[in-house]
């Protein structure tokens, strides 16, 4: 349950009452190269933090949306849910580091959208 819901809760308002409670999300697309993969489970060991660390956060949805069968690339979206558009970039930012720091595969493209 998001501090929003809560907070109205608390006040006795239920979100049909209020309409403060408007979710922004945002999608962030990695576009990686990798090397030395000789075979699909290579390629998924290496992005196993993926799902791993950021697949467990409870305002991220990760998942690998195209190449998933070639063997010298990777792309793996993103999606964030939060409270306002600045939230949310600075999430996706946090993120982005992470994964630079964490992946061993380079990054070739970043697509960012926040809706």
């Amino acid at each position: 349950m998001s501090d929003a819901l809560r907070k109205l809760l608390k006040e006795g308002k239920t979100p049909q009452q209020h309409q403060d409670i408007t979710p922004h999300v945002g999608v962030l697309t990695l576009h990686f190269q990798l090397y030395g993969c000789e075979d699909l489970k290579a390629k998924r060991k290496a992005f196993t933090a993926m799902k791993a660390i950021w697949g467990k956060e409870p305002d991220l949805a990760v998942a690998e949306t195209a190449d998933q069968e070639a063997l010298d690339c990777a792309t793996w979206t993103i999606a964030a849910l939060g409270a306002s558009a600045q939230q949310i970039t600075q999430r996706l930012d946090q993120v982005e580091k992470d994964i630079q720091d964490r992946i061993d595969a380079a990054i070739l493209d970043v697509h960012r959208k926040i809706l």
